[in-house]
């Protein structure tokens, strides 16, 4: 960093932002498209044209840049530039703007907490510390909240490694000023917690910063920069391809607002829904669920503002039961066919979303399976270069197999889409491009996984890219009309 090159800061998503900053989400929250030659394997491997892979060195590099040009018209301490920008959201433009609007600077320091509304001397020499009570000598902030260098310390030690912040309050009760960088550095010693210290002001460099976001990659450590904040593919120099929105895999064609609905119920209602399907049905009367744990057939509702009697086999009231007039075994019963009635809508709801929630599962199970495809098609263009064949001519095997992975994840996503679709002819035509893409993909995945090892070597490479093109073309066709559909406002969800 750039003050003693030990000293810096950035962060504690504690501290009262105000309306310093809105959220990054987009106004429609809608579906934004990578072209159609971005999903080659070259296009993975290095990030796209409008984002930007930055390591560690690289972020703290500009966070000292953007401090230096604000300390040039503030005049102000490095470590107070650092905290006002912090602040703003490293939104130089944005603070400045704020800090020409204040009536004097004084003001503006101190409604952002880095200078005390009443600035008093620090005495000098011993006396006794407040916190530990012993005498020695004290010393503090322009506050004039004092206290032993131990006991600043082990605070700043306790906030930076146990609470992870970056941004410290004054030890002292009640008192909100914010302990700049320069003063942070000349307590702490330990090695250890400098470099935790540096590490946190960085990581509170990419949080508050609405254009950057961390890689979600396993051991990545690298930031993705984009141009503009909104709903939209991004990729990593580690091979990740995410949401710069919300974090997720890139979920095309589902918006973010829906993706987090569906995995929301997935993770509230998958593990139970089947089990529930096959064990209970709802009360007639009251449709709250029960589990029937005896053999008779007699139910009471445990609802103690229902208590309704009824039978298990059709669903009507028990009374009838036990007289003359029992009608359990005719179908047609007109009270117990009202009941199966409402239990069916009630069923069909659960079948409905287990439907959905099957084909999105069975979509990801295949995508993790097939990623195996990768050795084969390996072996399979080591053999094909034995045979006179150069590197670049065989990977277009490489490329089916990308091909195919882009294509599960579209139709697991496509699924989270659909179950909140509303039905109409919109929804048709969408299903339709759903089922010409699963169609084709199929096939393509079963080329790849029996046929692969069969097929004459002189004809296998025109029939692998006619399959992989023709697939992409469909996924393609299928997207589009999903972006489209969202920019003219035709899809109507039902959430």
């Amino acid at each position: 960093m750039s003050y003693s090159d030990d000293e810096i800061q950035i962060d504690d998503s504690d501290t009262d932002q105000g309306d310093m900053g809105d959220e990054c989400i987009s106004d429609d929250d809608g579906i934004a498209l990578e072209s159609h030659d971005q999903n080659n394997s070259e296009y993975r491997e290095n990030a796209a044209p409008d984002n930007e892979v930055l390591n560690h060195d690289s972020l703290e590099a500009e966070m000292k840049k953007a401090i230096a040009d604000v300390q040039a018209v503030l005049q102000v301490k490095t470590g107070v530039c650092r905290i006002l920008l912090h602040k703003y959201k490293w939104n130089k433009e944005s603070l400045l703007e704020r800090f020409y609007e204040h009536p004097d600077t004084t003001t503006f320091l101190i409604d952002a907490q880095v200078i005390p509304r009443l600035t008093q001397t620090v005495p000098t020499g011993e006396s006794e510390c407040d916190i530990c009570c012993m005498v020695s000598g004290l010393s503090g902030l322009a506050c004039n909240h004092r206290a032993c260098t131990p006991c600043w310390r082990s605070y700043l030690t306790n906030k930076i490694v146990d609470g992870g912040q970056s941004e410290i309050e004054c030890m002292a009760a009640n008192c909100k000023l914010l302990i700049e960088d320069e003063k942070v550095m000349l307590y702490i010693k330990d090695p250890d917690v400098i470099a935790s210290y540096r590490r946190l002001i960085v990581a509170s460099y990419v949080e508050t910063n609405r254009l950057l976001k961390w890689c979600p990659g396993v051991d990545c450590g690298k930031a993705v920069r984009v141009g503009h904040c909104e709903p939209r593919l991004v990729v990593c120099s580690c091979g990740s391809r995410f949401c710069f929105s919300c974090g997720n895999d890139w979920h095309e064609p589902v918006n973010c607002r829906l993706l987090k609905l569906w995995m929301k119920k997935c993770s509230d209602d998958s593990e139970t829904s089947n089990w529930i399907n096959a064990n209970t049905k709802e009360c007639p009367k009251c449709m709250i669920t029960i589990e029937k744990d005896g053999g008779c057939n007699h139910m009471t509702c445990k609802n103690t503002a229902c208590r309704f009697e009824f039978c298990w086999m059709c669903l009507g009231p028990w009374e009838p039961h036990g007289s003359s007039w029992y009608s359990c075994n005719r179908f047609d019963d007109s009270v117990a066919k009202t009941a199966r009635d409402a239990q069916e809508v009630s069923r069909a709801n659960l079948q409905r979303y287990l439907f959905y929630y099957n084909r999105y599962m069975g979509h990801q199970q295949s995508l993790r399976l097939e990623g195996k495809l990768y050795a084969t098609v390996k072996s399979k263009m080591e053999q094909m270069q034995t045979l006179s064949m150069s590197w670049i001519e065989v990977q277009f095997l490489r490329k089916a197999v990308d091909v195919l992975s882009e294509c599960r994840r579209t139709l697991m996503f496509t699924y989270a889409f659909a179950f909140y679709l509303k039905r109409d002819n919109n929804a048709i035509i969408f299903e339709t491009n759903q089922k010409d893409l699963e169609m084709e993909t199929e096939q393509l995945s079963g080329f790849l996984e029996r046929d692969l090892d069969n097929e004459n070597l002189v004809t296998l490479k025109q029939k692998v890219q006619d399959k992989y093109r023709y697939v992409e073309h469909r996924r393609k066709i299928l997207l589009d009309h999903c972006a489209e559909g969202a920019e003219q406002d035709i899809w109507v969800f039902n959430e």
